[in-house]
């Protein structure tokens, strides 16, 4: 469904309408509507001037630049959101949504964001909606990192050996009799984790996995358009 006007706009104001749309929960709707309005108000300033006289050219160049800097800004506001505002465990236990129809999509599927506004709203919503596939994500990325960093693989098995070896003493020796010894056993076992995994960069693996998946999250969210996946009544009003 496409809005190229309000069809209430002699009655409710734009920003009246927009606002009943986000609050009944008509997201889809909104954000086709906000990059139609959009659209149409691009085509209407680029057909405004009939003739490319010297005193047109000056603000067809401001045009441009003004139109440029706006994408540069609303791109690099898409990473000062918080994707995770929104999110709760019940976005984690429904269905994972389909992969190709649901998560990618298809070539129409996406668009740049018309203004920070639109852009806030799609991360915003397709965090919520997404939730299981970004996850998903992350899982993945974090075993190539691995793949690709032997060592911080094998400091992470050896960290998993180490405390197999700690519960393994605690259950032969009965230590949960004696708290002081076991006590001062995992302490140890702590120091000597942390070492390994400073040695082994593990925490770099960590940071590489989560700037790619968190780059490649905010981007797709920002970009992918909101579709009808379910009854707005169903769509919770937040």
């Amino acid at each position: 469904m496409s809005f190229s006007s309000n069809p209430l706009s002699l009655s409710v104001p734009d920003a009246a309408f927009d606002s009943w749309l986000r609050d009944s929960g008509y997201l889809e709707i909104l954000d086709q509507r906000t990059s139609d309005l959009h659209r149409h108000s691009s085509a209407t300033a680029a057909t405004a001037p009939t003739r490319p006289t010297p005193t047109a050219v000056a603000p067809l160049a401001t045009g441009f630049f003004i139109s440029f800097f706006s994408r540069i800004g609303t791109l690099l506001s898409v990473f000062t959101l918080n994707p995770f505002a929104k999110l709760s465990a019940a976005d984690f236990a429904g269905p994972t949504p389909s992969w190709t129809s649901g998560f990618v999509g298809f070539f129409e599927s996406y668009s740049f964001p018309s203004s920070p506004a639109q852009a806030r709203l799609r991360v915003h919503e397709n965090a919520k909606r997404y939730a299981r596939n970004y996850a998903s994500l992350f899982v993945l990325f974090f075993v190539c990192t691995l793949y690709q960093m032997p060592l911080a693989l094998l400091g992470l098995v050896s960290c998993l050996a180490l405390w197999d070896i700690v519960k393994f003493c605690g259950d032969r020796w009965a230590l949960d009799k004696y708290p002081v010894v076991w006590q001062c056993l995992v302490r140890i076992a702590q120091c000597v984790t942390v070492i390994i995994l400073l040695f082994s960069n593990f925490q770099m693996a960590i940071f590489c996995a989560l700037g790619v998946g968190y780059t490649g999250m905010i981007l797709h969210a920002a970009f992918r358009k909101l579709t009808l996946t379910r009854p707005p009544s169903s769509i919770n009003r937040k």
